[in-house]
């Protein structure tokens, strides 16, 4: 994809939505429940949308956490149900729809007192904490598109151990939703909001000091204390803005915060790569605003709105590579948490860096590795025997210190705080912790492509097979697997991955929109890596060609 012109240059106002008519919208247009882009439609991280496409409305919303409520019912989860958001401007609208049904349904809910923002890590910590020491079943609703456009909306489920929604739950949900829509919304129950949040089945609590005084058990905040680490950090206008402080305050550490700036436009916003407002914490353009503070700071932390992903920026290196800087957390972690059982796995996706699998071979650490997607490392993390779980995409998890259950969805938090711990443990960053693991296995080169792909070919990357390719060799190198199912789980990939002894690639359509991601790795060089590039997209072709 070709950087647009003004990628990473502060947005200006032909940049900006328009905000009256995106909630107008929401409240206003409704959706078509017989055409496909106006369903409820549950991809890797819950359904999104826009009510500028009529794809997130106030249907959608009472439609889906009815189905939510019918599914709670059906597996006797009876307990509260903690509701969070992020900033996005439709997530507030779509709060108070999630509560109008709710309550409707005589549902506690447990939401962050004034309305308040709830980040997604810490509605896991929330459910996690709550069902260890109820009887009740606790479980959650985040309303967040996460890194998406400020015109998206998001919603997604996390049932009671903590992560996010298996697969099965999404379609039986997602389905479920979009029968009530057919229907005109028969069955779902609605009370409103200036009624249903003033009743006690709405629990109006301070959610952020039980998470951030339980940080100690996960992060070495003593260390980064006593070597007087400056923190830097970039909120990018999202859920986890009023925790920084309180964390400064609790474990009395030096954290700056460069950007304070709440605004449902994202207007302080660099354009990402495509010349869209993106708050992605993994892209140097959306991060330029932190990028200039570099050289102010020891570390810089950014997240995404919902605060499930991490972005470190160190000094003189800028922002690190996502696939970097998890290498260096798991080499780190293995090493610097003393109670963690050697016999503990590491989570990895298999489009994360092979760079990965050298660090776990060198400390004797089973490496699980698993289909894209966070949920896969669900269930390791919460019955503890998962120390790490992370994916390419700048978002990881893992356990407290003492090797028990933190939590199971991505936690942005607790990435970015190691990151002030490594500095302060080691005296390094993390860029140059990178650069020494680099040293010692070799340099990566490592590259994403996204293209587009209509729903015919989509469909058939799920036909893929071991014997798909007949290929010997991959740009020089012979071709030693060639895997359709994670050898971590043995879950199908819905595409393919190929591996040579120093390089691998693979190939997978997106959940969410109408593209194929092809990733590759090389050990041996740039100019290696895209003969691998290469002759993936060649040879993928050829097997799709072949259905």
């Amino acid at each position: 994809m070709a950087i647009h012109e003004r990628a990473g240059q502060l947005a200006q106002q032909q940049d900006l939505i328009n905000i009256p008519k995106l909630m107008s919208q929401y409240y206003r247009l409704i959706p078509d429940a017989t055409n496909p882009e106006q369903q409820v439609s549950f991809g890797t991280s819950g359904h999104r949308g826009s009510s500028l496409k009529i794809s997130f409305n106030q249907n959608h919303i009472w439609a889906i956490v009815q189905a939510v409520v019918d599914y709670r019912k059906q597996q006797n989860i009876n307990g509260p149900l903690f509701l969070g958001m992020d900033t996005h401007a439709l997530s507030h609208a779509a709060f108070m729809s999630a509560v109008e049904v709710l309550v409707a349904n005589d549902i506690q809910v447990i939401a962050q007192v004034d309305e308040g923002y709830t980040p997604t890590p810490v509605v896991s910590h929330a459910i996690i904490t709550a069902n260890a020491k109820s009887e009740q079943l606790h479980d959650g609703l985040i309303i967040t598109p996460s890194h998406n456009p400020p015109q998206d909306g998001g919603i997604k489920y996390n049932p009671p151990h903590g992560g996010p929604a298996e697969g099965e739950i999404t379609t039986w949900i997602q389905n479920r939703a979009n029968g009530y829509l057919l229907n005109q919304l028969d069955g779902v129950k609605t009370l409103n909001y200036g009624v249903a949040s003033k009743l006690e089945l709405v629990n109006w609590s301070d959610l952020i000091t039980p998470y951030v005084d339980d940080l100690a058990s996960v992060i070495n905040f003593e260390a980064i204390r006593e070597a007087k680490v400056r923190i830097g950090v970039d909120p990018l206008g999202g859920s986890g803005i009023h925790y920084w402080k309180p964390i400064a305050e609790k474990y009395g550490i030096d954290i700056t915060l460069v950007n304070e700036a709440i605004d449902p436009s994202f207007s302080f916003m660099t354009l990402d790569k495509d010349g869209k407002i993106r708050m992605d914490c993994s892209s140097p353009y959306a991060m330029k605003g932190l990028l200039a503070h570099q050289n102010d700071f020891d570390v810089c932390l950014g997240n995404d709105p919902d605060y499930d992903r991490h972005g470190i920026v160190c000094p003189g290196t800028g922002l690190m590579n996502p696939n970097h800087y998890l290498a260096v957390a798991i080499d780190y972690l293995v090493t610097h948490r003393p109670e963690w059982s050697q016999s503990l796995g590491i989570g990895k996706t298999l489009v994360s860096s092979a760079m990965i699998d050298k660090v776990c071979a060198k400390h004797e650490r089973k490496l699980i590795e698993v289909p894209v997607g966070f949920k896969w490392f669900v269930g390791g993390l919460a019955h503890a025997d998962l120390a790490f779980g992370g994916e390419e995409s700048a978002g990881a998890a893992f356990l407290r210190k003492d090797g028990t259950t933190w939590c199971t969805d991505k936690d942005g938090f607790i990435l970015a705080l190691l990151a002030a711990e490594i500095y302060a443990v080691t005296g390094k960053t993390p860029a140059q912790r990178y650069q020494e693991l680099e040293q010692e296995f070799g340099k990566s080169f490592y590259q994403r492509i996204d293209s587009p792909i209509n729903a015919k070919k989509k469909a058939k990357f799920a036909q893929l097979s071991s014997d798909s390719l007949t290929a010997k060799t991959l740009a020089g190198g012979e071709i030693i697997a060639v895997l359709s199912h994670a050898p971590g789980n043995n879950a199908a990939i819905g595409g393919i991955k190929v591996k040579t002894k120093d390089a691998w690639f693979a190939a997978r359509p997106s959940g969410t929109e109408p593209l194929f991601k092809l990733y590759a790795e090389s050990f041996v060089s740039e100019q290696h890596l895209q003969q691998v590039l290469e002759e993936a997209q060649s040879l993928i072709s050829e097997a799709l060609a072949s259905f």
